[in-house]
């Protein structure tokens, strides 16, 4: 390449949990600027998920949101190839920032389309139902996974 690397942008931890990845949450999750609102709807979201987990958990709700996460994080998908005129869908492995990003995006999309009165109950029920290895999001990484599986036979056109 002829310019350098540019650098990658540093993401606070956040005010609660001293935690990156809840900042680049809650990133995903914001709409027009709206940090603190965002902010608002994950901590509710997970105060939500705390009075429905520890009937029979004794996991912090960051705990079970984090393994919400790691339940809907796909590790391969496919990319469309064009080779002597055919599109071939090739199956990838994905970067490991790109896994989470994917994995959060899903999360907050899923949580969108739900049925409920606020955003913070619909992605507490998508939080509790990805950590039960059920619902949308847990459901399109199965299909991702299916996806590359059925053509595993392209993989050698990997770029």
């Amino acid at each position: 390449m002829r310019k350098a690397k540019p650098r990658k942008h540093v993401i606070l931890p956040d005010p609660v949990f001293n935690d990156q990845m809840v900042s680049k949450f809650v990133n995903h999750l914001m709409y027009d600027g709206k940090k603190n609102t965002s902010y608002t709807i994950f901590y509710n979201a997970l105060d939500i998920v705390k009075g429905k987990a520890t009937v029979n958990e004794e996991k912090s709700p960051l705990e079970i949101w984090k393994q919400a996460l790691a339940n809907i994080t796909p590790q391969v998908e496919v990319k469309s190839r064009r080779i002597g005129g055919a599109t071939f869908q090739v199956p990838t492995e994905i970067r490991p920032e790109r896994k989470m990003s994917v994995a959060m995006k899903n999360l907050i999309a899923f949580a969108r389309k739900r049925g409920g009165h606020t955003m913070a109950e619909k992605l507490a029920a998508e939080i509790m139902d990805a950590y039960n290895n059920q619902g949308g999001a847990f459901k399109r990484k199965e299909d991702m996974h299916r996806m590359a599986e059925a053509n595993r036979a392209f993989a050698h056109f990997r770029f």
